[in-house]
């Protein structure tokens, strides 16, 4: 039998480099941690970049000094709105953890009523099961509560954790403002330490990468803001006017953390808030939770179209999937990481995955 060298030369070549790709990919999710100041200076580099070309363009003026003059506007914005919420969020978080076991002893009330109200005799349902049916409830109401408290603590923690926050954000600065100045700077040292046919290649790569992943996240992260900043004002109105709205800050920070989740939406945490609290006998709260939530959606589905050109090309069940590996390698952080990483890939090997990618190993 002849052996075609040339055939099974190309085909350990892509598969070497399928396995060096699942390898970067698995650093990657370990290393991310790590530097996620520089990723964070990164993607708000990206944000800032068509303002420094609009004061270069406008002004004349050279790209460090627009640079400076843009990143201390977005310093002062920055650090304002950080002070003011850390402040905020502390109190909030701290109230919260205090009244944690009223909250908790309401829920169960709640369950308890819910429960009574069923007729469990008619429906020949054994006490047993009646009694497995409400330590459940108590068990998981316990679990919850318990972990709302570790979380509000740990929160606590990192919020008032001033050298460690102190470190993060000087490095995140620094990284941001080299970033925004030395852009070209840097760009010409790799291509200088590069062969001319990877400077090509990995041109074409950046320019579409930039394209889908840059106007990804611009997009996203605009839709996700204003989302916010909606539910927030809705929040503070609903707490001013005497509705049951405690934690304003908190509360759309969470919602507009799931909002910004991929797959997921602000409707995700408000629609089971409206319920609850429906079933608390809150109906004025519930119906205008519902009313700020389709106004947000409305918004969102108005503006979205006009920002998002076209789609990232990747079925949810991909996305999901690449959230749920970002969430077990470095934790919920992992679940924002993830989709990134994987429109990064598929950037990167749309040649192998445009034919089918075991097509593109084992194909003559």
């Amino acid at each position: 039998m002849i052996i075609d060298m040339n055939y099974w030369g190309k085909v350990l070549k892509n598969l070497l480099i399928l396995a060096l790709s699942i390898l970067g990919f698995y650093l990657g999710f370990k290393l991310v941690i790590f530097y996620m100041p520089f990723l964070v200076a990164f993607i708000i580099s990206l944000l800032l970049e068509p303002c420094i070309r609009f004061i270069m363009r406008k002004t004349k003026l050279r790209r460090k000094t627009s640079s400076i003059i843009i990143f201390i506007i977005a310093i002062i914005i920055i650090a304002g709105l950080l002070v003011w919420a850390s402040i905020t969020l502390v109190t909030e978080a701290s109230n919260l953890l205090t009244n944690l076991n009223e909250y908790f002893e309401k829920g169960y009330q709640l369950v308890q009523n819910l429960i009574a109200s069923v007729d469990f005799e008619s429906l020949k349902i054994p006490d047993n099961i009646m009694s497995t049916i409400q330590q459940s409830s108590l068990d998981f109401l316990g679990n919850l509560t318990n972990w709302a408290k570790s979380a509000l603590t740990n929160a606590i923690n990192f919020l008032t954790s001033i050298p460690t926050i102190g470190v993060y954000t000087v490095v995140t600065l620094l990284a941001l403002y080299f970033i925004c100045v030395d852009k070209v700077y840097m760009i010409d040292q790799l291509e200088h330490h590069m062969p001319e046919t990877w400077v090509k290649k990995i041109g074409i790569h950046i320019k579409e990468l930039t394209k889908s992943l840059g106007g990804y996240l611009k997009a996203e992260v605009t839709l996700v803001f204003i989302s916010f900043v909606i539910c927030l004002i809705g929040l503070y109105i609903f707490h001013f006017a005497g509705l049951n709205v405690q934690y304003p800050l908190l509360m759309a920070l969470i919602i507009g953390f799931v909002d910004l989740l991929p797959i997921f939406g602000s409707g995700t945490f408000m629609i089971p808030w409206a319920v609850i609290s429906a079933c608390s006998g809150d109906f004025t709260l519930a119906i205008w939770i519902i009313v700020l939530w389709i106004i947000m959606s409305v918004v969102r589905q108005f503006i979205e179209p006009r920002m998002v050109s076209g789609k990232i090309g990747i079925h949810p069940i991909f996305t999901l999937i690449a959230m749920y590996t970002g969430f077990k390698f470095i934790g919920v952080i992992g679940m924002f990481i993830g989709p990134i990483i994987l429109i990064i890939l598929k950037n990167i090997f749309s040649t192998f995955i445009d034919k089918g990618v075991f097509k593109s190993i084992f194909e003559r």
